[in-house]
């Protein structure tokens, strides 16, 4: 009798498939074993700063089905044209739009839900919106080598602040470093070797499943340039050999940024110094954009590029490479006219 209800119990499961991993994995009773959940979950989720911006976004969706009465989960097709179409007249960029839509199916993934995101309606109405708004993105800017001395040759090195933000910026420059790999980094994941600093990174936003991952930085024949003798300046104005290798300064007397904190420093705070050491139109993101455009006009492959960046795809490197200059990056320069 008991084999005759788990059987009909087994029937009235609905058809699942890789889209729906939670209903997948479920027992006959409908739910995931909590072990198997956790992991699920982990599987699920991305990194920090996506999930941050994620919760935003389903924020804003689910406020405008609650004002339009809508349902959000499961969401139909109609109910994410509406939404695509009243990000579009805000407006809203198509990048940020299809990042709402990414949350949006995420969480239908987390709630083992089936999601319209994808479909073929969906498509067509976003290859409109993309006619109306554009599909050139504003991206970080790179700036030269030229600019990064200068920058450099400009701070005080007498004190924690500019030796600090010196090691910043050339470390994020030469290791192609996100902000969020930068102040991530503990001095436990920096081992100084005779050619090269190495730097051990156990996460990334490509890299989520803990495995390690290696980035060498070298040194450089003038020592006001180098990211190696900056770091290691840095390092013993710390005068610790672990926790956060940046941090923030604790205010002196004067209220002028004093000796290093132990509060490692944020990614915003990054993106601030970026731009007070570089100019207003760059970013924390321009350091990596920068080292990927100057290493390919430089001639570097791109599987060089990537050992150092950790990105998977030549088109990749493409997308982060500012060499959209029509008059200054040519190759009718080379033409011998």
């Amino acid at each position: 009798m008991l084999d005759m209800e788990q059987k009909g119990k087994k029937e009235l499961l609905p058809v699942v498939g890789q889209s729906i991993p939670e209903l997948a994995l479920a027992d006959l009773s409908g739910k995931v074993a909590p072990d198997v959940a956790r992991f699920l979950s982990l599987g699920l989720e991305g990194s920090d700063n996506t999930r941050l911006a994620y919760s935003n976004d389903l924020a804003s969706f689910e406020a405008y089905c609650s004002t339009n009465q809508l349902t959000a989960y499961p969401a139909a097709v109609a109910t994410l044209a509406g939404y695509v179409a009243h990000m579009a007249n805000l407006p809203r960029k198509l990048a940020t739009i299809h990042r709402h839509l990414s949350a949006i199916a995420k969480k239908h993934q987390l709630l083992g839900l089936p999601s319209a995101v994808g479909s073929s309606a969906l498509e067509v109405l976003l290859k409109g919106v993309a006619r109306a708004v554009g599909k050139r993105q504003k991206q970080a800017p790179a700036f030269t080598v030229a600019e990064l001395k200068q920058a450099i040759s400009a701070l005080d090195l007498e004190s924690a602040a500019g030796v600090r933000d010196r090691a910043l910026l050339l470390l994020g420059f030469a290791g192609a470093f996100r902000r969020s790999e930068l102040v991530a980094l503990d001095l436990e994941h920096i081992e100084l070797k005779e050619e090269a600093l190495v730097l051990h990174l156990t996460k990334s936003k490509t890299n989520q499943a803990g495995e390690v991952e290696d980035k060498a930085v070298f040194y450089a024949s003038n020592p006001l340039f180098c990211p190696v003798r900056a770091f290691q300046a840095w390092q013993r104005m710390l005068g610790r050999t672990s926790g956060p290798v940046f941090v923030s300064l604790l205010r002196g007397k004067k209220g002028e940024p004093g000796t290093p904190s132990t509060k490692r420093l944020s990614d915003v705070r990054v993106n601030r110094l970026v731009k007070l050491h570089l100019g207003e139109k760059y970013s924390a993101h321009s350091l990596r954009a920068s080292f990927i455009t100057t290493a390919k006009l430089n001639g570097q492959s791109n599987e060089f590029i990537k050992n150092q960046t950790k990105q998977k795809t030549d088109v990749m490197i493409s997308r982060y490479s500012r060499l959209d200059d029509v008059i200054k990056y040519n190759a009718a320069y080379s033409l011998g006219l």
